[in-house]
């Protein structure tokens, strides 16, 4: 009879953990939640962002509510998050968790969004970060933790895994390869082996290839990160190696920019031109990989020809490709909050790999997670070599460095300045 109901409860268990996505996978005991809290507490917090919907939060909302049934949760969208948050967390209905960035540290006219956040590497919290990759949490001046990632994000390619397979071809791991697969689909008849989005410098193609592989020439280099940072017109150069790589990239007629520059925007026109089917690589940035789900039901195409396809860095290195680690999205507790100890037991609970890995799914983005086998879309940046994985997090490049080197590729790329023109302009380019 004991072993009939230890067999009984193994299966239980089982069935548990494949209803939670754990097939293949240890149920780790840090994943495992216990309530620190009375769970009969009630109170109401309120999370606020600038998503337009959060499905992917309110569901792990939901979850937390089967330990404290009590306790309202409520996602706020604000308009103009950025330039608002500040205003929105010195009035009388400021948030108890809200969205954070890393690029505000540093900066005057966000100083309030940090100054209002909690430090969650606060041992007294018991908030467990080992599940996170390290190289995307912030490091600050003091030490402290203002915001933790719950998404995380990077620049690469669509890929029509059933276009590979029909031809026979291999996805490609370094830049010869890359041009060699693309000329073969040409010859196979496919017009545009490899797309992306081009009107725009920000979330251009261009940044796309190009920004991994100059954080790689930077990235242990101090002075030259220092310089980059400070703006100094001298630190141009250090755009020199990668501009010319995207000058090879151009010649080696991988993409049709013709075709390229009819896509309207880097997320809905970029999925539903992928989804046509013709188009063996599609380059974007993991926040359009995030909408495609969404997206297959919307297009004609794929509704009558579904194909399989995933998500792979760009190799644009004869060594190989580089990943590009960087938070996508960050939460910060408000130390003002009346609901701080719940707000702080929502974010112990929140910050295991199981939650952010079932949230991540949810929303169709990178987990910041170390394991990133959990979903296959994003399976292949997991397999980059540790040497090859790059996050500004860690090296401390800024946005204002990066607007710059954005605005020098765009330029180069799209004929408007020689490199040279391009070198020499650093730290004068305006958006």
């Amino acid at each position: 009879m004991k072993r009939i109901m230890c067999v009984f409860a193994a299966v239980m268990i089982l069935q548990s953990l494949t209803a939670c996505g754990y097939v293949g996978q240890e149920a780790k005991t840090e994943d495992i939640f216990r309530p620190t809290l009375d769970t009969s507490s009630k109170c109401h917090i309120n999370v606020a962002g600038g998503y337009d919907n959060f499905e992917a939060l309110e569901t792990e909302f939901d979850r937390f509510n089967e330990y404290y049934p009590n306790v309202e949760l409520v996602y706020t969208k604000i308009d103009d998050y950025n330039n608002m948050v500040g205003t929105v967390l010195n009035g009388n209905d400021a948030p108890d968790i809200y969205v954070n960035n890393s690029w505000m540290y540093g900066r005057e006219q966000y100083k309030e969004s940090i100054d209002h956040a909690e430090n969650l590497a606060d041992p007294a919290l018991g908030i467990d970060l080992s599940c996170i990759r390290s190289n995307i949490l912030l490091k600050t001046d003091d030490g402290s933790l203002p915001m933790v990632p719950v998404f995380s994000s990077t620049y690469g390619m669509l890929v029509n895994d059933d276009l590979f397979k029909k031809e026979g071809l291999t996805i490609p791991s370094t830049y010869e390869e890359l041009v060699s697969v693309c000329h073969k689909f040409r010859k196979k008849g496919y017009e545009n082996p490899m797309m992306g989005y081009t009107a725009q410098e920000k979330t251009s193609l261009y940044t796309m290839i190009s920004y991994p592989l100059f954080c790689s020439t930077v990235a242990s280099d101090a002075e030259a990160v220092k310089k980059l940072n400070d703006l100094d017109p001298s630190a141009g150069e250090y755009m020199r190696p990668t501009l010319d790589k995207v000058g090879q990239f151009l010649n080696d007629d991988c993409v049709d920019i013709d075709a390229c520059n009819t896509i309207e925007n880097n997320y809905d026109a970029v999925i539903l031109r992928f989804f046509e089917g013709d188009i063996p690589m599609m380059i974007c940035a993991g926040d359009a990989v995030s909408g495609t789900r969404k997206r297959e039901s919307v297009s004609e195409a794929f509704t009558e020809k579904p194909f399989t396809y995933t998500f792979v860095p760009v190799p644009m290195s004869d060594e190989g490709a580089y990943f590009l680690d960087i938070p996508n999205l960050q939460f910060s507790v408000n130390k003002e909050s009346s609901n701080l100890d719940v707000a702080n037991e929502f974010m112990r609970f929140l910050i295991t790999s199981r939650e952010l890995n079932e949230m991540a799914g949810n929303k169709g983005l990178m987990s910041p997670t170390k394991d990133l086998s959990v979903n296959s879309m994003y399976a292949a940046f997991g397999n980059v070599p540790e040497s090859r994985i790059l996050s500004p997090e860690e090296f401390g490049l800024t946005d204002d460095a990066v607007i710059q080197f954005r605005m020098a590729v765009y330029g180069f790329a799209t004929g408007e300045l020689t490199i040279d023109e391009a070198v020499s302009t650093y730290g004068s380019f305006s958006q």
